[in-house]
């Protein structure tokens, strides 16, 4: 069931991008949205290993 906290957000790939995308998230054992999830965390920790935490917005 789907979290009404989290964020919906819709991306425009071109076609070989998306088959590509679904080729190796199939090999990994993921589905292309858990894909793109990891590849975003994977990010954001390289990221903050070099730059340090990204601040929390306040409200």
């Amino acid at each position: 069931m789907r979290n009404k906290n989290n964020k919906h957000l819709g991306i425009e790939v071109e076609p070989e991008l998306h088959r590509k995308l679904h080729y190796i998230a199939k090999y990994e054992g993921r589905s292309a949205n858990g894909q793109i999830l990891y590849l975003i965390r994977k990010c954001i920790r390289e990221f903050e290993a070099e730059h340090g935490t990204i601040p929390e917005e306040k409200p």
